[in-house]
């Protein structure tokens, strides 16, 4: 008489919408909002030594973004570390 197949429990997915990868989108999302929302900072004051409030917001951008990047990044990092140490069973065990 042929033996039962195995049963084998079905394997929980990790989500793919978490916290941490929330925060990633934002802090990649942010800097375009602050530079496509002109209005926001087109003027020229208040002044910083002497650069209009239109330059130096755009300039001091370039370091937030940077900033910013390499946040998300090290999150990411952390992310698919997280996920490959996860138990692959879904957490139940025969």
């Amino acid at each position: 008489m042929p033996e039962a197949p195995e049963v084998r429990q079905p394997v929980a997915e990790q989500p793919v919408v978490t916290p941490m990868r929330i925060v990633i989108g934002l802090c990649l999302f942010a800097p375009f909002v602050a530079m496509l929302w002109v209005g926001s900072y087109a003027k020229a004051d208040p002044a910083f030594i002497g650069i209009p409030f239109f330059y130096w917001y755009q300039m001091l951008w370039v370091v937030v973004s940077t900033a910013l990047t390499m946040t998300a990044y090290q999150l990411w990092q952390r992310d698919q570390r997280a996920r490959k140490a996860a138990p692959k069973d879904g957490g139940a065990s025969a």
